[in-house]
């Protein structure tokens, strides 16, 4: 696992925007790139929009899956995340949509929309690149506290910790989902790389248990530890409980430059 501490959060999304970009240069034209919503990820989408209006990056050719849908809201309702993937990935980063997939949440079977979404990322030849954000529980994609380690796809309950997390997004806790149709903790530990990125102080103590502390299906972003190819990006609060921040910020400092990831 290699983390990473940056200055800010714009820092922190230049820094995952460039492993993203890093990994599809790579693969090639038809990377297939895991998207994940919420607040953390947007600066790196912003980046890569950056990069590719510059001509530096191209993902007119690549696959994009989503990590989640919530249960329970109409089809084309502002806060699914069928919309929200579309608004802050599809069109800023030029992806073809008929490429772009977001478990069906809407379907009238979600146990067989969970194993169609499970067979359609094996059929686009698995994720080459995982974004991920972080949950102040621990979270990743929606699995919460006590979710299987090597879980796939399912339907899954969230917690009232997550639903007041994220009732900023609705207008009030009363409209906020409690399913939602999430890729599972295996599902996600299949992709080739992974880069999580967390901001913010109140997310600082997900992720020293994430980074430092025990596997543990209590804080289920911990099974990164056990990733081949991790990467972990946060901003100078997000970092603020690390045991073995210096650690960190020298060894980022001392890598070639081969594996250093440019913030231009």
């Amino acid at each position: 696992m290699d983390v990473i501490i940056c200055s800010d959060q714009d820092q922190a999304g230049a820094r995952t925007a460039a492993k993203v970009a890093q990994v599809a240069r790579q693969v090639g034209p038809r990377v297939v790139i895991g998207v994940a919503t919420g607040s953390s990820p947007l600066q790196a989408y912003s980046a890569l929009a950056g990069l590719i209006a510059a001509g530096r990056l191209d993902l007119g050719q690549a696959s994009a899956f989503a990590l989640d849908e919530y249960v329970g809201l109409p089809w084309g309702h502002p806060q699914s995340y069928h919309e929200a993937i579309r608004q802050t990935v599809t069109e800023p980063l030029g992806l073809d949509p008929t490429r772009v997939q977001v478990p069906n949440g809407f379907a009238p079977d979600l146990a067989q929309a969970a194993r169609d979404y499970e067979h359609a990322i094996v059929d686009a030849g698995g994720v080459d690149i995982q974004i991920l954000g972080v949950g102040s529980n621990g979270h990743i994609g929606f699995n919460e506290p006590t979710s299987s380690l090597s879980s796939r796809t399912r339907i899954k309950t969230l917690t009232e910790q997550t639903r007041i997390d994220n009732q900023r997004f609705f207008g009030g806790l009363e409209e906020v989902p409690r399913h939602c149709l999430t890729q599972g903790l295996g599902t996600i530990m299949d992709a080739r790389h992974v880069v999580l990125v967390a901001t913010g102080g109140h997310k600082a103590r997900a992720v020293k248990a994430i980074v430092e502390g025990p596997i543990t299906a209590m804080w289920p972003g911990s099974v990164l530890q056990l990733h081949r190819q991790a990467t972990i990006v946060v901003d100078e609060a997000a970092a603020a409980d690390l045991e073995l921040a210096a650690y960190y910020r020298k060894m980022y400092d001392n890598l070639p430059d081969w594996q250093r990831l440019p913030l231009a």
